[in-house]
């Protein structure tokens, strides 16, 4: 059965993406949504994107008569049909088996990016020949220039156009609510995995049929394939060695659109400048990597004018509406990402849930520019916000 013939009665179901997240809670293992959701410390910085958010206000205008809208939007030298996709998200196939290869598909019907993470559970070519001319890959550094040049190739070969290369993880954060979990990275069998596996025998059925998941990406790079050699690998050779010399090392590299994801410092944004980015990732990892870093929309404003259409301009975090999409090409952003909705979305309803994410976000864009008098993404971007405060 295609989504069309769900739409209606999802939409009456599940209007929102918190409506999604309800249910995803419902159908996953206790360990996968801890490991989802979790953020870092206290995890006041996850709750302070959103917050902060929800505190941007925007003036309408009326009396604009009939309003033809217009979600297209130009990123790179490409015409997106929507200011948003879906950001890289590690070990999704623990949340939901096939989760990547379903978004992947959604993205291409859709004409939005799909961003597929290095510690992804399925490989590049594979969600490439899904996603099409969709495809961004992120990346993870690796610290040898051989495995970080065979990875970049067999992204590009797979039909990725677009890199982004993770800046905020200089190290590994603490996530102490997905320790108490029980979570290991890649996930180790327990008891406890087993029992919570039995209450949930939906999510159990899919992972019997697809397999434990593995982090199937960079395992064909180890020499020994066993899911904990293969975690030790990634920590090993993928962790701590970013710079700006090997950022315009990757440039020489990569022939198409790199954005710079995880920047908060407006010293690193003209560092990125200087180093030939194309995209400027405003992002605190979702709140999962350091919990004293603002909300990543704090410091849109100020990075977007130092940016001044030097590059393009990214957001990341916190979004949950179509009317948080605004309040970011508001505050000076050109596309908006979006990771854990879009997780939601699949693990909630399965292989056409991205479809329905998708369908909340545009409705819920198409309305609020409705509300307020615009038609087109160029004329949300000149909208007048209050700016958030610190």
């Amino acid at each position: 059965m295609s989504y069309q013939k769900k739409a209606a009665k999802w939409m009456n179901q599940y209007p929102g993406i918190e409506d999604l997240e309800q249910k995803a809670e419902k159908r996953m293992p206790f360990v996968a949504w801890e490991y989802l959701q979790s953020g870092t410390g206290n995890e006041d910085a996850v709750r302070r994107n959103q917050q902060k958010l929800s505190e941007i206000t925007l003036l309408p205008r009326f009396m604009r008569g009939a309003l033809n809208i217009d979600t297209s939007t130009q990123l790179f030298g490409r015409t997106y049909g929507a200011p948003f996709g879906v950001a890289p998200v590690g070990l999704t196939g623990l949340m939901w088996p096939k989760i990547e290869l379903f978004l992947a598909r959604m993205a291409k019907d859709y004409n939005i990016p799909y961003s597929l993470s290095t510690v992804a559970t399925q490989i590049p070519e594979d969600v490439g020949a899904l996603a099409g001319d969709m495809g961004w890959f992120q990346l993870y550094p690796p610290k040898e220039n051989d495995l970080r040049s065979k990875l970049l190739q067999r992204a590009s070969d797979a039909g990725f156009n677009t890199l982004i290369i993770t800046a905020d993880v200089p190290v590994p954060s603490r996530r102490e609510r997905t320790k108490r979990a029980g979570l290991s990275v890649p996930p180790d069998i327990t008891p406890r995995l087993i029992w919570q596996g039995m209450m949930h025998p939906t999510w159990s059925i899919a992972t019997l049929r697809n397999g434990l998941p593995r982090l199937k990406t960079v395992e064909s790079y180890s020499e020994i394939k066993d899911m904990k050699a293969v975690g030790e690998f990634v920590r090993f050779k993928f962790r701590g060695n970013l710079s700006w010399e090997y950022i315009k090392e990757v440039r020489d590299l990569w022939k198409g659109p790199i954005i710079l994801k995880g920047l908060l410092h407006p010293l690193d944004v003209e560092e990125a400048l200087k180093a030939g980015m194309d995209g400027i990732g405003v992002s605190n990892h979702g709140g999962r990597q350091f919990d004293g870093a603002p909300a990543a929309i704090e410091m849109l404003p100020e990075i977007a004018k130092i940016v001044n259409g030097k590059a393009a301009v990214i957001f990341d975090s916190g979004i949950r509406t179509g009317l948080d999409i605004i309040r970011a090409l508001a505050l000076g952003a050109d596309f908006v990402l979006m990771g854990r909705p879009f997780v939601y979305g699949v693990s909630a309803l399965g292989q056409y849930g991205g479809d329905h994410t998708t369908e909340i976000f545009l409705d819920d864009l198409k309305n609020n520019m409705g509300q307020l008098g615009v038609e087109t993404i160029a004329q949300v971007k000149n909208l007048k916000a209050a700016p958030v405060h610190g």
